[in-house]
């Protein structure tokens, strides 16, 4: 062990929104969820009907669109690249500019007590047009559409039978410019669909043709938010012409030796710096040597609140916080920054940090509409398998958190915990990706419940998506809501740690007061009628979950109780050793419990065991960094929202419903 000192760290936390973005969604666009949307089934007419003219396989059409929006017209809502409809037509001129991830006052993303938060103004960023001053035709296909089609722009942007006009126009023009016969079999329209996702090298072209042709080949079925039920029957047999994808000139990146992706994604390295900045103070992240150092128990899913150009601009600011990957919306397309075994400051909870890998999403939590596209889940997906199976890491939502799953590390921190990816991040499709699918493990009687409604049609109402108290438009949802009683009409459960001065809950998109999420497990308290109760940050909270709609899946495994004759024990947002684990020159750290009880006759669902555990690195030198192991051993918990944890000494383990 080597001389340790403290220092003051530098964040870029508050104050002043990024510098005009230009392709940010315009999030107070979107119409009333039933303005002019078509009758239900006549999107699915739509597709026919301009594969008819446009002389395309429906299934082409169909399998692009899928990979695009899910078929979603998100009410006419641009995603996060300006593009609209079903078909993703980009006019990125619609923009505007908004606030990024990691800039909410005084947040200390590295969430470590070792270390003084200095809270300055975020980066300023912009997002600029290429050298001749005109944006890249990637962000502007919706132009193109309108020539090709005679339609006006705002009819393609507004009217989704006239977006997927638009779609097929650009794709039937591709085929022709590539010299490709407008062929009824769909194994001919390879180049095209590679072409159309405005990818600029081949990985990233190849990749999504290949997601395309993966959807036709295994065929979908879905109901959009307005209610439109499209179906693309399987084609199992369909071979692509991959070979086709040399005519788009397109480059083959080489990959960067520093990356750490599977081999099927388009990865680029995008370094954050490690800088020293002078008087102790350094950034944006701390050298380790992950996992002979720390093991990775925790994979976090944010997003970013930003750009892509921003959201890089961000992260290659030494003064500023940083992340290990970022995801772009429109493509999937990866940039890693961190070395995985180097440890990102992104979760707002040390403990977390040291021992996980972070991922940020391109998209807004408060709007759906500017889209978890299908391209980037899938990419996350893969990530996550790779590095999940390369840490050893359980695809389970005890490990992978949300970033409104990590806890608050102190009572003073937890309101200022982050709140992303949100309700409206699909968490039941996302596994489904990972090949880990949530289903039904035990019958009745097995003593927990699997949070799972149906993403579709479950759509509880948010507000504040736009303006305080106002109700956001309509949208699937992976989140239940909690009340005190079995009914709509009881009061909403409260969250002592986020509100200590005893308020209610609210519907507020970011309030996670009274908030299960799919995938998320909890101990049943008690049943009545078409209501389920679980222990809940010390409660019952009650949710419904009717048989004929279940909201949640009978489930077994292993709890947490208290030990007999206790009547309460503490839980904490952090898995610290005890005092006498800390050698000489490394202060320790305090164990402090949040101001929530785990009371005699509740059960918590068990996650991980781990001793407690602790980084000290406060210097630029990762010499002077020692991991501090104690002792005490803790367990893991889904408390509330967030999982918690309890010492292993305070509670009994056994297994739910005996």
């Amino acid at each position: 062990m080597v001389r340790t000192t403290s220092r003051t760290l530098a964040l870029r936390t508050a104050g002043a929104a990024a510098s005009a973005a230009l392709l940010l969604p315009l999030i107070s666009a979107a119409p009333a969820a039933t303005a002019g949307e078509p009758r239900s089934g006549t999107l699915q007419q739509a597709f026919a009907d301009a594969a008819e003219e446009y002389h395309i396989p429906q299934s082409v059409l169909l399998g692009v669109s899928y990979l695009e929006s899910r078929w979603d017209g998100h009410f006419g809502a641009p995603s996060v690249t300006g593009g609209y409809g079903p078909m993703h037509l980009t006019d990125a001129r619609t923009a505007l500019a908004g606030t990024p991830h990691h800039s909410e006052g005084t947040e200390d993303a590295r969430g470590d007590a070792a270390r003084a938060v200095k809270s300055v103004a975020a980066p300023s960023t912009t997002t600029t047009p290429d050298s001749s001053g005109a944006l890249p035709a990637r962000l502007r296909t919706l132009d193109r559409a309108a020539e090709l089609t005679g339609l006006p722009a705002a009819e393609l942007r507004r009217t989704e039978a006239a977006n997927v006009r638009g779609g097929a126009a650009l794709l039937a023009a591709e085929q022709r410019r590539l010299g490709l016969p407008l062929s009824a079999d769909p194994a001919d329209w390879y180049a095209a669909v590679a072409h159309y996702s405005g990818a600029e090298d081949a990985r990233t072209a190849a990749v999504f043709a290949d997601d395309v042709f993966q959807v036709i080949r295994a065929g979908e079925r879905r109901t959009t938010p307005s209610g439109q039920r499209v179906e693309l029957a399987a084609d199992a047999r369909l071979e692509p012409d991959t070979a086709q994808l040399r005519r788009l000139g397109l480059r083959d990146r080489e990959r960067d030796p520093n990356t750490e992706c599977p081999a099927s994604v388009a990865c680029e390295w995008i370094p954050a710096p490690y800088q020293d900045l002078g008087g102790g103070d350094y950034g944006n992240h701390d050298k380790a040597d992950r996992p002979a150092s720390q093991q990775v128990d925790y994979i976090v899913i944010h997003d970013t609140e930003a750009t892509w150009d921003t959201t890089l601009q961000l992260v290659q600011d030494p003064t500023y916080v940083s992340w290990h990957y970022t995801l772009r919306s429109a493509d999937g397309q990866i940039a890693q920054h961190v070395p995985t075994k180097d440890v990102a400051w992104h979760a707002g909870n040390w403990y977390v940090n040291s021992k996980s890998v972070g991922l940020e999403h391109e998209g807004f939590l408060t709007a759906p509409d500017a889209w978890y596209t299908e391209a980037m889940y899938r990419n996350s997906a893969r990530l996550v398998r790779y590095l999940a199976h390369r840490y050893d890491i359980p695809l389970d939502r005890q490990h992978i958190l949300g970033h409104d799953n990590v806890p608050g590390t102190t009572p003073s921190g937890i309101p200022g915990m982050h709140t992303d990816p949100g309700p409206y991040w699909d968490w039941a499709h996302y596994f489904r990706l990972l090949g880990a699918p949530l289903h039904r493990t035990a019958g009745p009687h097995g003593g927990l419940v699997t949070i799972r409604p149906d993403y579709e049609s479950h759509q509880p109402v948010y507000t504040g998506c736009e303006k305080a108290g106002q109700a956001c438009v309509p949208h699937g949802s992976g989140a239940v809501r909690l009340h005190t009683g079995p009914s709509e009409e009881s009061p909403l459960v409260k969250d002592i740690g986020l509100r200590p001065n005893g308020a209610d809950s609210t519907t507020g998109v970011n309030d996670t007061g009274a908030r299960a999420s799919t995938g998320q497990q909890f101990a049943v308290a008690e049943r009545s009628g078409d209501w389920t109760a679980i222990w809940y940050l010390g409660q019952k909270a009650w949710f419904h979950n009717p048989a004929d709609a279940p909201t949640a899946l009978d489930a077994k495994g292993w709890v947490v109780t208290p030990k007999p004759g206790a009547t309460e024990i503490p839980v904490y947002g952090r898995a610290y050793p005890e005092k006498t684990a800390y050698p000489a020159g490394v202060p320790v750290q305090s164990v402090l419990a949040l101001p929530y009880k785990l009371t005699a006759g509740q059960e918590y669902p068990m996650g991980l065991r781990t001793q407690g555990e602790y980084l000290w690195a406060t210097t630029f030198d990762p010499a002077g960094h020692v991991v501090v192991r104690g002792e005490e051993t803790y367990y893991q918990i889904q408390f509330g929202h967030r999982v918690a944890y309890v010492k292993a000494a305070d509670v009994t383990v056994r297994r739910s419903g005996a």
